[in-house]
């Protein structure tokens, strides 16, 4: 007899245990519930992507101000850029490029005459 008090008892409670968890699952797979679990995610994913953003910002602002040390652009109060630096490879004073003379314009070889070839 306590054997079948047992059985019968360890039956009822896994049935139980199998109708909750079956009917946990079913309100977890109603349309409400899975609009409301991706309405979660969404936002979710907004506040990591938000994180990001921020990230990306402070980054930004960081390697900016370090070139800025690099290029001497902190040291300006009024923020321009300092003069370019020309410097000549290789200077031929028999050329006329590299001469003083601002009369010298520099001419291309090119004609844009196409009946010139016919």
């Amino acid at each position: 007899m306590f054997r079948r008090t047992f059985w019968f008892t360890a039956g009822a409670a896994a049935g139980v245990w199998a109708t909750t968890k079956v009917n946990r699952k079913l309100k977890q797979l109603t349309p409400e519930s899975l609009a409301a679990q991706a309405a979660d995610k969404a936002v979710e994913a907004g506040h990591r992507l938000k994180d990001f953003a921020l990230d990306v910002r402070d980054g930004m602002a960081q390697r900016e101000a370090e070139l800025g040390e690099v290029l001497g652009l902190n040291d300006r109060p009024d923020g321009e850029l300092p003069a370019p630096h020309r410097v000549v490879a290789i200077e031929n004073s028999n050329d006329p490029k590299y001469s003083k003379n601002p009369t010298y314009v520099e001419r291309s070889t090119y004609s844009s005459n196409r009946n010139e070839d016919h």
